[in-house]
Parts: structure tokens; sequence; C-alpha cells
């Protein structure tokens, strides 16, 4: 879990992908992602939400 500060002001708790727990840094940019989070049930219902991913080209 990480604090993100988003563009518009707000700093929320979200988790990190594809980083190492080593190479995060404070003030790191990130970008969201949507990832899928869990399945659930025998339906097969996929369950997508938000991470935070190191940003991979500057803006």
């Amino acid at each position: 879990m990480a604090l993100v500060r988003l563009a518009e002001g707000p700093i929320i708790t979200a988790q990190l992908t594809d980083v190492a727990l080593d190479e995060v840094k404070i003030d790191m940019p990130v970008e969201m992602v949507t990832r899928k989070l869990r399945d659930l049930g025998p339906e097969g219902l996929i369950v997508y939400g938000y991470k935070f991913r190191p940003l991979l080209v500057e803006r």
C-alpha cells in the first residue's frame, strides 16, 4: 500500500504494481492503471480496480 497524491491534490491509499518494494521512492511519479483484483464465485465474475505503477513516460 502507498499514499498517492493525485494531480487534483487529494491523497489516497492505493496498491502499487509493476515495481519491487526496494525500488519504491518518496515522490516517485506514478500513473493509475486498471488491474484484475479477484474472481468471485463459480459464476466467474471478475472484479477490476485501480492500482498505481511507476510512470513509464514523462508527460
